[in-house]
């Protein structure tokens, strides 16, 4: 992969570029927040003309390693103000690697509004512009591209969220049978495409002959062969085959994590209802099109997701995931998993992120739009968001929007964005990453959850050492493009990764090399943001967090900000992962 594509929307000019020397380092995020500090102005407006949105491929992308099909997408967020990177699965970023493309990088606006379609296939580049799909829900999109073009193509897209440039919508990756629609939803990057005037992305690889480069393609192999063993050998592959991410919900309710009613409790009375035991039974009790045990990406062995049917064992949404049960339901007091699968799938058909946009209904809820546990009347305001209505477009913009509007003083955001499924007072690790991350409220930059057989989540002592080092691992998996679910065997051995990279570029790297890479994308991203007036000491944990204790264990976010903000002061150990 040593080839940029730079989509210029204004003069609708496309541009093949050879990777240099110094970007043939990064990858992912890293690629991500390199290109960032070196071109887009900090300051600018997220969906003005100076921003960039851009898709990169993973280090190791183009390989056989299991889960490297996971596509980073990035730019300055329009929730956050800051750096932001959300990396989605599905399978159009293996197709993307087949064209031996390395990143797309969006510029500028178009002089007019535009429904634009960019199409890449080994012998042509092109914007077509398609007005038909012009506010088509993502199901429709996807058909009408399916159409247009054939069946084995590979798509982003965004739905009507996304072209009405709401900042809690996402960018859609299906998969190849159209039955799984994963999302890049984090950070309002749907609306940033949607200020490009692009309504999708369509990569066809059928007639490609790319085939990647190795050093040493042994070496590589014997690495990619352990890591697969390594996993096949881990109980924690079994339980995420089986049960998927809702596997821990049932432990987040017990010990008091799990958002309830617009984060005014960690329990909810009908945690039972809507735990990953309950997912897979409902899953195998009602057949059909139901199932678990779904990969993400070609090529994946975890198989973390699933099919979600209703009792007649149709599809209602793929997948249904532990952030989106947790959002959508006991945050909004739902404990039903029908009713959270049918909000999940209006979610992906709008085009918002489920995270944010459960959170936003919930401050809803607090204000008495509609009550806490009326499914249907929260089926009717995502449908509001789609249709572009006044109270849809304050939801549609997410929860801190929602908050002002309808004057909540109890909004659970850190920089602008929602904060995901796990309460910070009772994870205190997590409102570490929350408030240090420059990705802001987002568990993907650093989760804690995996502490809590090691330290006490109530206690705030130690809590910024674990971050830190959960921070460092988040971004170096993100560069190379691979799962966060792999990180376990590479705690043991962290020394794959530099086998791994000589093998496939024949860079010789130390664990401390490797670590310093993940070092150096924290280091850009932090740049960025403080340049754009986002570092963390301005944007802290919202009050009521400190202030109200979370039953049942009636704790408050008190890890104190000075420790915060003096975390990267000292390097962190960099010869463990």
């Amino acid at each position: 992969m040593n080839t940029v594509i730079r989509i210029n929307t204004r003069t609708r000019s496309i541009l093949r570029e050879t990777v240099s020397e110094d970007d043939t380092k990064w990858g992912g995020r890293g690629y991500i927040s390199h290109l960032l500090l070196k071109e887009v102005p900090p300051a600018c407006e997220a969906v003005g003309r100076y921003n960039k949105l851009i898709f990169s491929q993973g280090l190791l992308a183009d390989t056989s390693v299991t889960t490297a099909g996971q596509m980073s997408i990035g730019g300055k967020s329009p929730l956050t103000g800051g750096v932001k990177e959300s990396n989605v699965g599905g399978f159009a970023a293996r197709k993307l690697s087949r064209l031996g493309i390395k990143a797309l990088v969006f510029e500028d606006t178009p002089k007019t509004p535009s429904t634009d379609v960019l199409f890449i296939s080994p012998m042509d580049m092109r914007l077509d512009s398609m007005p038909e799909l012009k506010g088509k829900l993502v199901d429709e999109t996807i058909s009408l591209l399916r159409q247009k073009y054939g069946k084995g193509i590979g798509i982003f897209c965004i739905g009507p969220a996304g072209e009405m440039m709401m900042y809690g919508a996402g960018i859609a990756s299906p998969d190849s049978d159209d039955v799984q629609i994963r999302y890049a939803g984090r950070g309002g990057l749907g609306a940033l495409m949607g200020s490009k005037g692009v309504k999708a992305i369509v990569l066809d690889d059928r007639s490609s002959d790319y085939k990647p480069l190795y050093s040493d393609r042994e070496a590589f192999q014997k690495a990619a062969k352990w890591l697969i063993d390594a996993l096949r050998a881990s109980p924690k592959t079994e339980n995420r085959h089986v049960y998927g991410t809702p596997a821990i919900l049932a432990l987040a309710n017990e010990v008091g994590l799990l958002p309830t009613r617009n984060f005014s409790s960690g329990q909810f009375e009908f945690a039972d209802d809507i735990n990953g035991e309950k997912v897979r039974q409902e899953i195998v009790s009602r057949g059909g099109q139901g199932k678990s045990g779904q990969p993400c990406v070609p090529g994946c062995i975890i198989q973390c997701s699933n099919i979600f049917p209703d009792k007649n064992g149709k599809k209602i949404v793929a997948s249904l995931q532990y952030e989106n049960i947790s959002l959508l339901g006991s945050n909004c007091g739902i404990g039903n998993l029908d009713d959270i699968a049918e909000l999940n799938h209006l979610c992906n058909q709008v085009g918002v992120d489920a995270i944010e946009t459960g959170a936003a209904l919930g401050v809803a809820m607090e204000a008495g739009v509609i009550q806490f546990g009326d499914a249907e009347g929260a089926k009717g305001l995502i449908r509001q968001i789609g249709e572009g209505t006044y109270l849809g477009r304050i939801l549609g913009n997410g929860a801190q929007i929602t908050g002002r509007v309808l004057g909540i003083r109890r909004v659970p955001v850190i920089k602008g964005q929602a904060i995901p499924g796990y309460d910070p007072r009772a994870l205190k690790g997590n409102g570490v990453t929350y408030t240090t991350s420059p990705m802001g409220a987002d568990h993907t930059a650093g989760n804690a959850f995996e502490t809590l057989k090691t330290m006490d989540p109530l206690k705030p002592e130690g809590q910024v050492d674990a971050s830190k080092r959960l921070q460092l691992r988040a971004a170096l998996l993100d560069t190379l493009g691979l799962c966060l679910f792999v990180r376990p065997p590479f705690v043991q051995n962290p020394e794959k990764f530099c086998e791994l990279l000589y093998g496939r570029f024949g860079w010789k790297m130390d664990v401390r090399d490797v670590m310093g890479m993940a070092l150096d994308v924290l280091k850009m991203e932090r740049e960025f943001n403080k340049r754009a007036g986002v570092s963390e000491e301005f944007f802290p944990m919202p009050e009521f967090m400190c202030d109200e204790p979370l039953p049942p264990n009636n704790a408050v976010f008190d890890v104190p900000m000075e420790h915060m903000k003096s975390m990267w002061e000292n390097e962190p150990v960099l010869t463990q992962f």
